[in-house]
């Protein structure tokens, strides 16, 4: 008889914090950025330079229009479902059953819908993946296992952790606002670290429904690390390396932390000065969407520019604070932070080479 290791070993069922922590949470920002930050990139473009194709209504739903971007925003919940289901290389009815999942999910979830979408979604894809060809009749047994699954573990467990995911941000950003400095440098740093490990900075932040200051100074410790690297490393990796971290992700730089962990103090140590002049001085607002990404495709930037003119900034305040925070600041402070490690040799020449 098979014991259960060798079923779960057969069914490629591999229960593990890499498979579930790493790579289905990866894979979900991948399914957020195609869809809710995509669709805000084209509402924010459509209504700040006047695109008619991008500010129009193409379709009514249930009495409420939506935009192209507003399309992709509102099927976040179905892409972050089948982007976590294809990480857990579930078989293609096991996928397709997913887009189901993560819609009705993500809207009984609420403000924590996205967290609760990874909960979920893992569950019905391992569900699903179990009974996979173990009848004859598998095309109807795994699409209705699967989504039956999905929607008995949403209608349990998504409105409690949509709830506590949503109570946890409020009361990070009301704790930000309470302390703005302690909390403006932890939630920097913290963020900023979640950024460059192989997690997903970007679904945390969705997923507390982070905004206001707190999104402000997530968003600037994220940039500090992507920027901080780029430039902190530009004498290795020239300016390929500067664009692939500056503009894509900093965890490209996790195998020489696992190396040399020192190589991160110049990232963590501008995040942990900027996150507090964020909060303190400038009460930089932000957006849920915004605070994870850093200066990735400029998400970070576009959404704190749609967020500080809709809080009354001006244009150009806004340009000049997003251009200083986010990019010149974190450049110039790591790399002076680097050059003085470098100079006593606690970081040497190679340290932060990029294999690209």
């Amino acid at each position: 008889m098979e014991t259960v290791q060798g079923f779960l070993r057969r069914k490629n069922i591999v229960i593990s914090a890499k498979r579930y922590g790493i790579d289905a949470l990866g894979a979900m920002a991948q399914g957020l950025f195609c869809s809710l930050l995509i669709g805000t990139i084209l509402n924010t473009l459509g209504s700040q330079f006047g695109i008619g194709f991008l500010t129009a209504q193409l379709i009514t739903i249930n009495g409420v229009g939506y935009t192209a971007g507003g399309l992709a925003s509102f099927m976040s919940g179905p892409a972050m479902a089948v982007a976590i289901g294809y990480a857990l290389q579930a078989p293609p009815l096991v996928l397709f059953s997913l887009v189901t999942v993560g819609y009705a999910c993500n809207a009984l979830g609420g403000a924590g819908g996205p967290l609760a979408v990874l909960f979920v979604a893992i569950i019905a894809a391992e569900v699903g993946k179990a009974v996979s060809k173990e009848t004859r009749v598998d095309i109807l047994v795994t699409p209705i296992v699967t989504i039956l699954a999905g929607l008995g573990a949403s209608w349990i467990i998504a409105p409690p952790i949509g709830g506590a995911a949503s109570a946890f941000g409020q009361l990070i950003m009301r704790t930000t606002e309470l302390q703005p400095f302690w909390m403006g440098m932890l939630v920097s740093v913290l963020v900023g670290i979640a950024l460059t490990l192989p997690i997903s900075s970007a679904a945390i932040g969705i997923s507390l429904n982070l905004s206001g200051i707190a999104a402000g100074a997530a968003a600037v410790g994220c940039a500090s690390n992507m920027i901080g690297f780029a430039v902190a490393s530009f004498r290795e990796n020239g300016i390929g390396g500067l664009a692939a971290q500056g503009l894509g992700t900093s965890m490209l730089q996790m195998p020489n932390i696992i190396r040399r962990p020192v190589v991160w103090l110049p990232a963590i140590v501008t995040s942990a000065i900027l996150g507090p002049v964020s909060t303190c001085l400038l009460s930089m607002p932000n957006n849920a969407t915004g605070s994870g990404m850093g200066t990735c495709g400029l998400v970070g930037q576009i959404m704190a520019f749609q967020t500080m003119t809709q809080s009354g900034y001006s244009v150009p305040s806004t340009l000049i604070l997003i251009l200083f925070m986010h990019i010149l600041l974190p450049g110039l402070l790591a790399f002076a932070i680097s050059e003085f490690m470098r100079r006593y040799g606690w970081i040497r020449q190679g340290d932060m080479k990029l294999d690209i």
